[in-house]
């Protein structure tokens, strides 16, 4: 199984496989055509609630990482990241986000998820 996560302001490479867009809204200055999005699964983005909380500063990563986490239990939620999984068993997925420090967002938190279900 294989996922990374990418910024989606980053060129596209020949390796990334299933490209999957992991943001709720859509990146500014990003095209479509330029982003080469395969998937916009928004179900599995954190709620706009725990976003701007998460923005505004009103607490940690971790809480915010348990928070996202219990979100993804979730009916939808959960089929997505199943989806995603089944996407990865079958060759290479990258994550895209906007966020810049990918390691402290969710996309961490899915790629923990991803990698743990794998053992």
């Amino acid at each position: 199984m294989s996922v990374r996560v990418r910024r989606v302001y980053d060129p596209p490479e020949p390796d990334d496989g299933v490209r999957v867009l992991v943001d709720r809204l859509w990146p500014r200055g990003v095209s479509k055509d330029a982003a080469r999005v395969d998937e916009w699964p928004k179900g599995l983005t954190p709620s706009t609630e725990l976003r701007r909380w998460y923005h505004a500063g009103e607490g940690p990563y971790e809480e915010f990482a348990r928070r996202y986490e219990a979100e993804l239990t979730d009916p939808e939620a959960a089929q997505l990241l199943d989806h995603v999984r089944e996407l990865a068993t079958k060759g290479p997925v990258t994550l895209l986000t906007s966020a810049k420090s990918p390691e402290q967002s969710h996309t961490a938190v899915l790629v923990r998820l991803l990698e743990a279900d794998r053992h």
